[in-house]
């Protein structure tokens, strides 16, 4: 007499289950090595190519205006323009530059408004030249900013800063990265004539500017 063996839908629906939840863990595991594997090689070519930060100078600061309006409310009225080359020196990286705000600085106190730059895309060793006319009206400043600005145009220079705040992605071939923020800081020599009209000093050399991002 043979052995009959039965298997109840119950036992089934449990082993259909335990094959379900195999079939997932596997493809989990295949998308997760795939997209491990994907972040290597992306992370991998990053190394390679490390991108090299880039290259500002300020090769002009021209003072149209730099005064304090009374003695009591410390008011300041500015206008200055700057002209800056910006330089990616990398060979295989291009820029992108999705935000750039840059406002003029006077012994570390902000002297114009923040003035919003065009974003752009600057390519392999590409130079661009941006040019922003800055303002300032009626600004808070300092007490002791009257009596500075009375004294270094007593002697017929001034020393002006720039100020960029922006953000940045790298591409790499097809690849994009994500927003950097990244920091400009520039230093001029601005010398005074008699009659306001100001130019660079050391203009044909250029200013180099330290970049943090």
């Amino acid at each position: 007499m043979s052995k009959i063996s039965e298997t109840s839908p119950k036992h089934c629906a449990k082993k259909g289950g335990i094959n379900i939840n195999n079939r997932r863990k596997k493809l989990f595991f295949t998308f997760s090595t795939f997209f491990s594997g994907l972040l290597l090689i992306i992370f991998l070519i990053w190394l390679i190519l490390h991108p090299a930060k880039p290259e500002f100078s300020l090769t002009e600061a021209d003072i149209y205006t730099l005064d304090v309006s009374s003695s009591s409310t410390h008011l300041l009225n500015s206008s200055i323009q700057l002209t800056v080359f910006s330089k990616n020196p990398n060979k295989k990286v291009g820029i992108y530059y999705d935000k750039l705000l840059v406002y003029a600085a006077y012994r570390g106190q902000q002297i114009t408004s923040e003035a919003s730059l065009p974003p752009f895309y600057q390519s392999h060793e590409e130079i661009n030249l941006m040019t922003a006319f800055l303002q300032g009206t009626e600004l808070p400043v300092a007490q002791s900013f009257g009596y500075q600005i009375v004294r270094d145009r007593s002697a017929g220079r001034v020393i002006i800063g720039m100020k960029m705040d922006g953000k940045l992605r790298w591409k790499i071939g097809t690849f994009v990265s994500g927003a950097y923020r990244f920091n400009v800081n520039c230093v001029a020599l601005v010398a005074f004539g008699p009659n306001m009209t100001t130019s660079l000093l050391g203009s044909i050399q250029g200013t180099r500017c330290s970049t943090d991002i």
